[in-house]
Parts: structure tokens; sequence; C-alpha cells
């Protein structure tokens, strides 16, 4: 074996397992945040978020707060679940990957909407506040959401 033929071997290792990292480090966080979506204190948590959204204020009109929370926690538990069975249906990965990337794009649309994401104490922008902070890591898992979207199609188009 030549040393290209082990560089490429090892590249290929390290390619799949962080692939799995990544991939089931993402179904672990939706699950962990759907889960924590059935507790009063995350319903109670998300209210300033969705009533300060020009996009979302109006779910409480139709749901109440711990109603909503849930069907929340519903929608990032099937994300995570679709995600994780990439290896025998990547076609179903693919619709959790789509699923998670519009509940990260609305996660994310907060931080344009949420009065208090920058601290004030500090002089606003560019410094966060707690949840500011909190929104923050959305952006990668935005990321690694596209990422998975991109590698179940691969997976499919084999």
């Amino acid at each position: 074996m030549t040393t290209r033929q082990i560089d490429s071997t090892y590249t290929n290792t390290i390619d799949k397992a962080a692939g799995l990292i990544v991939r089931y480090s993402l179904v672990i966080v939706l699950l962990w945040y759907g889960g924590l979506k059935f507790m009063r204190y995350e319903a109670e948590g998300i209210v300033s978020l969705v009533s300060d959204s020009p996009f979302m204020s109006w779910v409480y009109d139709i749901f109440s707060v711990s109603t909503f929370s849930a069907l929340l926690g519903v929608f990032e538990i099937t994300a995570a679940v679709l995600l994780a069975v990439k290896p025998w249906s990547p076609k179903l990965s693919i619709g959790g990957s789509l699923l998670a990337i519009v509940l990260f794009l609305s996660t994310l649309s907060f931080m344009f909407t949420t009065t208090g994401v920058f601290e004030a104490a500090q002089g606003g922008f560019p410094a966060l506040s707690l949840t500011g902070g909190f929104l923050m890591k959305d952006i990668a898992l935005l990321g690694i959401s596209v990422w998975t979207l991109a590698d179940a199609t691969r997976e499919l188009r084999r």
C-alpha cells in the first residue's frame, strides 16, 4: 500500500466518522430541545421570542403557550428521527433536514425581531445578551442541517 493510498483511507475514515458525529449530534440536540418543549419552563421561555415576532406572534391567538411549545417539540423530535434514519432511508432523512432548516431559520429570525438580543449595558450590537447567545448557536445548527441535506441527497443518488 502506498503512502497516497494510506492517506486516502485515513481521510475517508475521518470523513465518515465526522459525518456520523455531525449528523447524530444534530439528532441529539433536536431530541433534547424537542423534549424540553413539553416542559412548562421551556414553553414560558419562548413566549417573548414568539410574541415579538411579526412572523409568529399570531400563533398564540390559536394555541395556548404550552400547546404551541409542545407542537414545536413534536416538529423537533420528528426532524431528529427523520435525520437519524438516513442509513436506512436517505429520502426520509432529506425531509428531516428540510424540517430542521425551517426550524432553525424560524429561530434565527428572532435575532432580528426580539428585544433584548443585544446587551444594552455593553452598548448594544455586537454584544449579545444571554438570549442572543442562545439564538446564535442556531447559525451553526442551520449549517449542519444544510450539510445533512446534501449528505442524504448524495446518498440517495448513489
